[in-house]
């Protein structure tokens, strides 16, 4: 259950990403589409007040949802910043999420690994994202993780542009796709 605490968080967020990240103007996005704005959540998520926001209304909606899971992360770079916040919202709520980061391809020297940070394997794992549009992101780090042995429970954005994204994901990764905020409360109908 969210506490008042969290949903004062949520509504700051909220004004944060209005005044922060939507950008308006027509633009491509990395799906390939064009739109008339777009939201540049790394202005929110790199950001020394709204990251901790985000952290604590991501981890409190996985919660909230009844989902149990011991490392977040996703496709860098996007995700990179919200699975710190995540971390750290954890920690401070006493708990040990660990972040991962998924890289766009497996490396070719070193110790080759897709997946960076703490080991993945055999773990409970909510994959993240800032934003989605297509959910091309999201499937490419689920695939990531899943390669290198983590059990994908949910993938999470903050942002939600109702463009099918929910749909793509929770078809192709069977598993819930959870998000914040949709468009629509961002005043993008």
């Amino acid at each position: 259950m969210t506490s008042p605490q969290t949903a004062a968080s949520r509504a700051r967020l909220l004004e944060l990403i209005k005044e922060l990240a939507v950008v308006r103007g027509k633009v491509i996005l990395s799906s390939g589409k064009e739109a008339d704005y777009y939201i540049d959540l790394r202005r929110v998520t790199l950001q020394h007040e709204a990251s901790q926001l985000v952290g604590e209304v991501m981890l409190d909606m996985i919660e909230s949802a009844g989902i149990s899971f011991q490392s977040a992360g996703g496709l860098t770079m996007g995700a990179d910043p919200v699975g710190t916040a995540v971390m750290n919202a954890s920690v401070r709520a006493g708990g040990t999420v660990d972040a991962f980061v998924v890289r766009k391809a497996q490396k070719s020297y070193g110790m080759g690994r897709q997946v960076e940070g703490p080991d993945v394997s055999g773990r409970d794992v909510v994959v993240l994202e800032d934003t989605s549009t297509t959910g091309g992101s999201a499937l490419a780090a689920v695939e990531g993780v899943r390669k290198a042995g983590g059990n994908v429970v949910a993938v999470a954005v903050i942002v939600d542009r109702d463009t099918g994204a929910k749909e793509r994901i929770e078809a192709e990764a069977g598993v819930p796709y959870l998000f914040a905020f949709g468009k629509d409360e961002l005043g993008l109908d």
